[in-house]
This record gives structure tokens, sequence and C-alpha cells, in this order.
């Protein structure tokens, strides 16, 4: 299957809800013990989302990233309710693919691989082809190498070489998170991330350090390097990042 790189002018602004014993936290910096409660109601969320004009939500089960099996599914089903129409798309814990079929049969609309794109690419591809543009990769790293297991293990292997190996897959896109930036309002890695993204033919989401709507806005301007999106997690809850206005600055240069 050839690969694809983003389309022109997609861009999507997608925030983000990171779960953690059934409420909305965000980490720093991929460290457990220094999560944030941000709210108790994760579902609520992600109804301010929609109603804020998002096109898409970002789910991470945090608890299934440790436990190599999805966790907080409950949660996930009553945010998907709440969604509506709205895609949701979810990573943490998916390593098997009957964890794959089970959770896009609770109707998430893509879902992220991380780790078993490291150890095991044959099962991602094998995903892909079950579910075409309906699995994404997730490349979460540090200093350019690949970290897995809820990013408590570095590897040696670099995003780019993992990229590569899935052009041909048929992904719908590679999330690419710089794990010391994640959590920190320090802006994204925006060089990191085209570098990523011009060097694989699956278009690229950027993650990570997000703290303004200039941020979002910078990443939206590199849309022909083939970026087709931003997540937005911290800033949000914190105020630094308008989502509304910054949904609609993106649309109106699109």
């Amino acid at each position: 299957m050839a690969a694809a790189r983003a389309q022109a002018g997609i861009f999507e602004v997608i925030p983000a809800i990171d779960l953690l014993e059934g409420s909305a936290v965000r980490l720093t910096q991929g460290r457990y013990d220094a999560a944030t409660v941000y709210d108790r109601d994760p579902a609520s969320v992600a109804a301010r989302f929609v109603a804020a004009g998002a096109r898409r939500v970002h789910v991470v089960d945090l608890e299934g990233a440790k436990a190599g099996r999805p966790v907080q599914g409950d949660a996930v089903k009553r945010i998907l309710a709440a969604a509506g129409d709205v895609p949701v798309q979810m990573g943490g814990g998916l390593r098997t693919l009957e964890g794959v079929d089970e959770a896009l049969g609770w109707g998430l609309d893509r879902v992220i691989l991380g780790t078993v794109a490291l150890r095991d690419p044959a099962l991602v591809k094998e995903a892909a082809g079950r579910h075409p543009r309906r699995i994404v990769v997730g490349i979460d790293a540090r200093d350019g190498r690949v970290a897995v297991e809820g990013w408590l293990e570095a590897s040696e292997t670099t995003a780019v070489d993992l990229g590569r190996r899935f052009e041909d897959a048929g992904v719908a896109a590679i999330v690419y998170t710089d794990i010391a930036r994640d959590g920190m309002l320090t802006g994204p890695n925006l060089d990191q991330t085209v570098a990523l993204a011009e060097s694989v033919g699956i278009p690229v989401i950027v993650s990570g350090g997000v703290a303004t709507n200039d941020d979002i806005l910078r990443s939206a301007a590199l849309r022909d390097r083939n970026l087709c999106g931003v997540i937005v997690g911290r800033a949000i809850y914190t105020g630094g990042v308008d989502l509304e206005a910054a949904i609609r600055a993106v649309e109106e240069v699109a």
C-alpha cells in the first residue's frame, strides 16, 4: 500500500484528555508521579472541547500504557458518548490485534500504537491492513531516540528509522511527541517534528510542549511540510491556549 503525505490544507487542532484513575490529568515529561488532576469528569471535558469547535479529540489511557492493556475503557466510552459525531482517537495499552479490534469496536475513529510499533511492527502492519487509515503510529522520543512502555524505557532506535518502517503499511498518521517538552509549556519541538515529517511518507501530528495559540499557528504554518495536526493538552487546562480561538484562526488561514 502506497505511503500518503498530508493533504494540502488539512490541519487539525486536537485537544487531549489523559486518563488516570477515571480523571482527566496531565503528566509532566511523562512522569506518573507528577500528575495534575484537572477534571474528575472527562466526558464533560470532551463535551467542552466539542462545543469549542474541535473536529477530533485525543485520549490517552495512562494506566493502560503501563499495564500493556486498556484500563480506562468505561471512561473512554463515556467520552465517546459526549463527543457525539466528533471523531475520537485513543492510545495507551494497545499491544494486541484483539485489543485494537475491541477498542475500535467501542466507536473510536482511530487508535494509536506506540510501544508495539517498536516491539512488533508486523502487528501494526496487520492492524493497518484490517483497519485501513484507522491506525496511527505513536512515536515518543527523548533526544531523538524512541521511548516505550509508557515512556519508562528508552531504546536506541531513532524516530525517523521507526517511522520509515510503516511507510507502506497504510497507517493514517504518526503522532510525534517530544517527551522532554511534554507538559512543560515550552513550545513544541518543530525542528525535530518537521525533520521526521519530511523523512517519511506519512502525515505527522505535532505533540508535546504547546503553550500558546501562537505555538498552534506556528505548527499550522508548516502544514505544507507534511504536518497534519497538533495535539494540545495542559495549555488548554491552564488557560494558555484558547481552544475555540485557535481552531478558528487555523481554519481561517487554511
